[in-house]
């Protein structure tokens, strides 16, 4: 091995030695100062939105990097089948309602007054063709008519007399009403319409894919004309909030660390400029040291991941953002901590 070879790792060696060295020395003084210094990225939870029914996409109306608030539109698929059911079922609705409203009310004035009219009615025709039944058997017992025009007499008579109770029974019928059991069967029929127009007006719903919370789009994955489904994720949102930075204790860091101690978190982007924070997570369990980590011990193998949520009011801090927490030791954990104007901060 040349002797070029064996200097440039020794250089490197020297180097990784000397930054050991002034991290290790940074640390000390920090510690003494009620200070505990950690690095790390600022992470955040990232979901993907996807539509609850398949279709076709027929419109999405932001792009990547576009903040979107709670609740906001960011697709839509073709809505005409799922509109034009909703529209049959509100018809049912409206019919069966109707049917329901007039079994509730029963017949009209109008309608028992015509009932008893054509009781009237059939009953003078009854009372006529009984005397004119009556005539023809005098008639015929002496011998006047024949037995056949006493019997068509009599049969007429009987018709007639039927008919009048059934105008008679239409007539009681009408003045009791509706029965209580068609009644409840045309309800429970409304009841089942209307079920299914919600359901119809919750599928027409499906159509339309909002934002469940705010955040940025993260990226874009499919565009209009592209047939979505549950499977098929729309885009892929970053949340905004909750913001951490994700840092690693050491082990005889945790001692010190407690939930809700007031940090300063900062970044080399906007240097001068310092963001609050509070130590909101520990893990309940080690992991080993990632290689980009760096800790305040760096022989140490086994580390604790931390949650260092921090206040972004300008959305200046970004994800994987390189940023350095100083948790503040010596004071008081945070009662409630928050970055809304009632968080109280010492």
């Amino acid at each position: 091995m040349t002797k070029k070879a064996l200097t440039l790792p020794l250089l490197g060696l020297l180097a990784i030695g000397g930054a050991v060295a002034v991290y290790l020395s940074m640390a000390r003084d920090n510690g003494e100062a009620g200070r505990l210094l950690l690095y790390g990225n600022i992470d955040m939870r990232v979901t993907n939105l996807a539509f609850e029914t398949s279709g076709r996409i027929v419109a999405m109306p932001v792009n990547e990097g576009a903040r979107i608030a709670r609740d906001q539109l960011v697709a839509r698929l073709d809505d005409r089948q799922p509109t034009l059911t909703r529209d049959r079922v509100a018809a049912q609705v409206a019919a069966q309602r109707a049917a329901l409203d007039k079994a509730i009310a029963g017949a009209r004035p109008e309608e028992i007054e015509k009932l008893r009219a054509d009781l009237a009615a059939a009953a003078a025709e009854a009372e006529n063709m009984a005397r004119r039944a009556e005539r023809s058997r005098d008639l015929a017992a002496r011998k006047l008519t024949s037995p056949q025009d006493y019997d068509d007499a009599r049969t007429a008579a009987e018709a007639a007399e039927a008919r009048a109770g059934a105008a008679r029974a239409a007539l009681d019928l009408a003045l009791a009403g509706t029965r209580a059991e068609d009644i409840a069967a045309a309800r429970a029929q409304l009841a089942a319409l209307e079920a299914e127009l919600a359901l119809a007006g919750i599928q027409l719903g499906y159509t339309r894919l909002h934002a469940p919370a705010a955040g940025i789009l993260q990226s874009r994955i499919l565009e209009p004309g592209d047939m979505a489904s549950p499977e098929r994720p729309v885009y892929t949102l970053a949340l905004t909030e909750p913001l951490w930075a994700r840092v690693y204790l050491a082990e005889p860091d945790l001692g010190r660390a407690r939930l809700g101690l007031p940090a300063e978190v900062t970044s080399d982007s906007f240097p001068g400029k310092t963001y609050r924070g509070w130590l909101g997570y520990i893990a309940p369990s080690a992991e080993f040291t990632p290689k980009t980590v760096q800790t305040t011990e760096l022989r140490a193998d086994l580390v604790y991941q931390a949650r260092v949520y921090v206040c972004n009011p300008q959305d200046e801090l970004r994800l994987g953002m390189p940023v350095t927490v100083s948790l503040d030791l010596a004071a008081a954990p945070l009662a409630d901590p928050g970055c809304g104007p009632a968080a109280q901060w010492p």
